[in-house]
C-alpha cells in the first residue's frame, strides 16, 4: 500500500485532539448520504410517474398514426400493408374520427367519436383492460352501439343499455335549410383509462357505423400502428413518410403529447439540480473539515516533508481523507436510496396509515398511488455526482497542505 493512502486512512480513523474535525466529518458524510438518498428516490418516483402516465396515454393513443389528405384515406388497406412491412410495426388498425354532440335527456356534451374495428383495435390499444362495464366486442356493424368514457357517461347520466343521440356536424341540405345528421346509439360499454381527454370526451363506435355517420363510404380517417418499441416511434414515422405517398402524413405519440412529456422532463432536471445542492452543501462541509485538519496536522506535514515527502504526496494524503468521507456517504446514500425506491409501495402506505394522511387523493390526482421506477443510469449518475463533488472539495485544502513550509510549521513546536 502506498504510504499516502496509508496515512490518509489513518488520519480518517485516528482519534483527533480537535473534536470539531470528527463531528464535521460525520455531518459531511451524513449530508452526502441524505443528498444521494433523496436524489435517487425523487428521480425514481418521477420516472415512475412518467412511465405510468405514458402507459395510460398509450392505452388510448397509438404509437404512430397515419392520416390521409383532408382527414380521409380511401386506400387504407394498401397503406396498412406498407406499414406492416416495417420491421418494428407489429399491428395496424383503421379508424374513422370526427367531432360530434352527444345528448341524453337535457344533458349535452361535445365529444370525439372514433370508429374502430374492435378486433383490430385490441392489437394497437388497451381499451379492453380499461373497460368498467360492457365490452368492445359488443360493437357490431349496423347496430349502432357506442362505448363511452366514464366521465362522459357520468355527465350524460347514462349507463349500459341507455340511448344516446349523436349529432354529426355534417348536415343534410333540404329546402328548409341544413339539418344536422342525427343518429341514436345504444351504450354498450363504459371505459375508464385514467386520462381526462379520453374519459371525458371520447366515444367508440364500430368502424362501419362511423363511416355511415360521417359519410365516409369505404374510406377511413387513417391507420393506427403499434410498434415493438414505443421509443422508436419517431424514427419509424419518419421512415414511413419517406416510403408512403407525399400526401400521407405520419405522426407519433411524442408529437401528439410533446408538451406534457417535455414538461415532465424539465421538472425532472430541475429537481435534479435542486437536490444536487444538498450534496454540494455537504461537499462544502468537507472543505471546512479538511481545512481544519490541515491546520491541526501542520506539524505532521512538516515532519513528512523533512523526511522527503513531495508536495504532491502530501496533497494525496488529504485527498484520500476527504474522499473517504465522500465515498462512505455516497455508498450509504446509494444503498438507502435503492432500498427506499424499491419498497416505496410499502413505505408510503405505512406512513399514510401511521399519520392518517393521503399523499395522492383519487379525487384530485390522476395516479392515486406513488409509483417508482428505479433506473441504473440514475443511480450511477447520482453516485458519480456525489463522488465528483467530494473529490473537487478536497482539492483546495489538499493544495493548501502541500504548500505548508516545514520551517514555519515546526518553529512553534
Amino acid at each position: 500500500m502506498r504510504y499516502e493512502l496509508l496515512v490518509g486512512l489513518r488520519y480518517t480513523r485516528a482519534k483527533r485532539r480537535n473534536r470539531f474535525i470528527g463531528v464535521n466529518s460525520l455531518v459531511s458524510m451524513l449530508g452526502i448520504a441524505v443528498g444521494v438518498w433523496a436524489l435517487i428516490v425523487v428521480l425514481s418516483v418521477m420516472n415512475g410517474f412518467q412511465k405510468e402516465v405514458r402507459t395510460r396515454i398509450l392505452g388510448v393513443v397509438s404509437h404512430v398514426q397515419i392520416s390521409g389528405p383532408g382527414s380521409q384515406l380511401p386506400e387504407w388497406q394498401s397503406v396498412a400493408q406498407a406499414a406492416l412491412r416495417q420491421p418494428r410495426v407489429i399491428a395496424a388498425a383503421p379508424f374513422v374520427q370526427g367531432q360530434a354532440m352527444l345528448t341524453s335527456g337535457r344533458a349535452v356534451r361535445g365529444a370525439l367519436i372514433r370508429g374502430i374495428d374492435p378486433e383490430m383495435e385490441e392489437r394497437v390499444a388497451d381499451f379492453g383492460r380499461h373497460m368498467r362495464s360492457g365490452s368492445l366486442a359488443a360493437l357490431a356493424p349496423g347496430e349502432f352501439g357506442i362505448v363511452l368514457g366514464a366521465d362522459l357517461a357520468r355527465a350524460l347520466g347514462v349507463l349500459v343499455g341507455d340511448k344516446v343521440a349523436v349529432i354529426a356536424p355534417q348536415g343534410v341540405v333540404t329546402p328548409a335549410g341544413v339539418i344536422p345528421r342525427l343518429k341514436q346509439f345504444t351504450v354498450v360499454g363504459i371505459f375508464e383509462a385514467g386520462i381526462v381527454d379520453a374519459d371525458s370526451g371520447l366515444g367508440l363506435v364500430h368502424l362501419r357505423d362511423a363511416q355511415t355517420l360521417y359519410q365516409f363510404g369505404a374510406a377511413v380517417s387513417g391507420v393506427r400502428l403499434k410498434l415493438d418499441d414505443l421509443f422508436a416511434a419517431r424514427s419509424v414515422a419518419r421512415q414511413l413518410m419517406e416510403a408512403l405517398p407525399q400526401d400521407i402524413y405520419a405522426s407519433d405519440w411524442t408529437r401528439s403529447h410533446a408538451n406534457f412529456f417535455r414538461a415532465v422532463e424539465i421538472e425532472k432536471r430541475v429537481m435534479f439540480v435542486i437536490l444536487a445542492l444538498i450534496i454540494l452543501v455537504a461537499a462544502i462541509n468537507i472543505i471546512s473539515t479538511l481545512v481544519v485538519a490541515v491546520t491541526d496536522k501542520q506539524a505532521d506535514i512538516a515532519i513528512l516533508r523533512t523526511l522527503g515527502a513531495a508536495p504532491a504526496s502530501v496533497m494525496q494524503i488529504f485527498v484520500v481523507q476527504g474522499m473517504v468521507i465522500g465515498l462512505v456517504g455516497t455508498l450509504i446514500g446509494v444503498a438507502t436510496g435503492i432500498v427506499t425506491a424499491l419498497n416505496i409501495d410499502v413505505i408510503v402506505p405505512a406512513i399514510e396509515s401511521a399519520f392518517n394522511i393521503k399523499f395522492l387523493s383519487k379525487d384530485v390526482y390522476l395516479i392515486p398511488d406513488l409509483p417508482s421506477d428505479l433506473q441504473v443510469a440514475d443511480v450511477l449518475s447520482v453516485a458519480l455526482l456525489g463522488l465528483g463533488l467530494s473529490f473537487f472539495a478536497t482539492l483546495y485544502p489538499s493544495w493548501r497542505a502541500s504548500r505548508v513550509n516545514p520551517a514555519e510549521a515546526l518553529s512553534y513546536e
